[in-house]
């Protein structure tokens, strides 16, 4: 069916490939750094804000599977995975302008039709906005994954995937830290529209780069009915679960991973504004009580963004260290590892307000978000039918974007109901994220360890 073999990749080539992962990350770490801020602003309170944060599971899980299996089965002189990339990036960037934007589209759009829109209105655009973007980078990820086993040969799969890693931490890394070297530098604050507009033109180019500079292979064209479609991804739903007892085992690791991971993803913005600066509640107040605490709410904002520069600095350098370990002693001890480092750090988080041990605290996080990106899909390509990466990649996704459902709902539902009464007035328990999280990847770590190694005991 190929009517081109792979070549090896070079470095300048990898260098491309993983450009376009850069900007999906560029624009997911704004995503997750500054959403609380924009929504709360609106007037989101924690439970709210959680079930917001419900688009990212919901169309992950919906979307990822159905594009993966349809990527699988595109034909076009463009390529079958980088039509999704390119069109999952254009149509992210136009979501990530019009979010921060919520309030003055839906004021000059009620201003157009001579109606005064009530004050949800915009929180509900903004909502819609945040829906479109996740869906979007959905609809970018699953094929990216999926395109390693497509245009890189076997032999430097690992090598790929390890680009993929670095492109995942330096992107988190400039995207977090923009902002907070331009004030700490120049003493000029960036505006969060700013912000977002920076990472719709990091992904589109980006993205843009990768789909320009990587050919994919051309593939015969086969023509199938829309029924045997349909046949065909319900089949392959199927033969996920029958590749191995393995491969359960490494999807309920991943599921509390990643319910462990969202706890500091999701949360981590408004801990650092509401915990360790203090600032209460705003969703609920005057507007010149909101104002009285812009000021503490930029520098905690901008706190949050260096302790994510931090974060994603340690997952860049320690990328390739951990795929180097994990060959010499098995993917599953070095994830056990990093596993645990990030749950102690989650553990010290929940107990301190202390800017610098949190800082790095955060730091010590990203060994075990270095893994994550990398470990849990090295083991379980171990597994991969040829022909079905997409498939595979995108019903893996339902495991990362399934337990995000539990952090949005029952998580922000505790945060929500664990108010308390300071000085400053109402607040609420945001560390107590950082012990669940922490109890989950101790439970992940558990799992983990009952995992039989294909290349290590067949």
């Amino acid at each position: 069916m190929e009517e081109t073999a792979l070549k090896k990749f070079t470095t300048a080539k990898f260098i491309s490939f993983a450009i376009g992962f850069f900007g999906l990350q560029f624009a997911w770490q704004m995503r997750i750094i500054l959403s609380g801020p924009v929504t709360e602003e609106l007037g989101a309170s924690p439970f709210l804000f959680g079930l917001i944060w419900l688009a990212g599971p919901f169309t992950g899980m919906v979307v990822q599977p159905l594009i993966g299996a349809l990527s699988d089965k595109t034909r076009t002189a463009f390529g079958r995975r980088r039509p999704y990339l390119l069109g999952g990036a254009l149509l992210s960037a136009l979501a990530l302008w019009a979010f921060p934007n919520s309030a003055n589209i839906t004021d000059w759009f009620g201003n157009l039709i001579g109606v005064n829109l009530p004050l949800w209105s915009a929180l509900l655009f903004a909502a819609i906005m945040i829906w479109i973007l996740d869906a979007c980078v959905n609809i970018a990820q699953g094929p990216y994954r999926a395109l390693v086993p497509d245009v890189v040969p076997p032999e430097q799969h690992s090598i790929a995937n390890s680009y993929i890693s670095l492109a995942i931490g330096l992107g988190s890394v400039v995207a977090a830290g923009t902002a907070p070297f331009l004030k700490w530098a120049f003493n000029y604050q960036m505006p969060i529209n700013a912000q977002f507009i920076m990472a719709a033109l990091a992904f589109s180019l980006g993205m843009l780069w990768t789909c320009l500079a990587i050919k994919e292979r051309k593939l015969a064209v086969t023509a199938k009915s829309e029924t045997e479609e349909k046949f065909n991804f319900i089949k392959s739903l199927k033969d996920f679960f029958a590749l191995s007892p393995e491969v359960g085992k490494i999807c309920w690791m991943q599921f509390f991973t990643w319910i462990g991971n969202m706890c500091m993803m999701i949360y981590f913005t408004q801990y650092a504004v509401h915990r360790v600066f203090g600032v209460p509640d705003l969703s609920d107040v005057h507007e010149t009580i909101k104002a009285s605490y812009d000021a503490v709410v930029l520098a905690a904002t901008n706190y949050s963004s260096v302790c994510f520069a931090l974060f994603n600095l340690v997952c860049f350098l320690v990328a390739i260290p951990i795929g180097v370990l994990s060959v010499k002693y098995g993917n599953k001890k070095v994830h056990i590892i990093s596993m645990i480092s990030m749950a102690l750090a989650f553990i010290g988080m929940a107990f301190t307000v202390d800017t610098k041990i949190v800082a790095s605290l955060m730091a010590l996080s990203g060994i075990g978000w270095a893994s994550i990106c990398a470990l849990p899909f090295a083991m379980l390509s171990q597994y991969i039918k040829p022909g079905t990466e997409g498939s595979v990649m995108g019903i893996f996704n339902i495991f990362i974007a399934g337990p995000q459902v539990f952090v949005c709902t029952l998580v922000s539902w505790i945060i929500n109901k664990c108010m308390y009464i300071s000085d400053e007035g109402v607040n609420y328990h945001w560390e107590y994220t950082f012990v669940i999280g922490a109890i989950c990847l101790i439970t992940a770590s558990v799992i983990a360890s009952k995992v039989k190694e294909k290349s290590k005991e067949g």
